[in-house]
């Protein structure tokens, strides 16, 4: 599966930079299909391809705020069936406050 095309690079850098804003919005959403780890993204720095948003690994006070780079999403592989992480295509931009909500609900 492709992570970046072009349009969501597009994207990222029509919307810039969200760090003076209390409710960023999370334009891509990454998951590991086969267990735990979302990444919503906020930002994208094409020149270094390293993103800003929140992971949520384990749904509680473990998730944070930090950067992640697309070559650490692109080459992770599930030991027991091989898949790597995806995007979701049916994923809708909106704030992250609702999202971190549901996300540090799910334990």
């Amino acid at each position: 599966m492709q992570l970046m095309t072009k349009e969501l690079e597009k994207r990222f850098a029509k919307v810039g930079s969200q760090e003076n804003i209390e409710n960023p919005i999370v334009i891509a959403k990454f998951f590991n299909p086969t267990g735990r780890g979302t990444w919503l993204a906020t930002e994208y720095n094409p020149s270094d391809k390293i993103f800003f948003g929140y992971v949520s690994l384990f749904g509680d006070h473990c998730d944070e705020w930090g950067s992640f780079g697309l070559a650490e999403l692109q080459d992770y592989k599930d030991k027991r069936f091989g898949l790597g992480i995806e995007r979701d295509l049916h994923f809708k931009e909106q704030p992250i406050k609702p999202l971190i909500k549901h996300y540090t609900k799910r334990r």
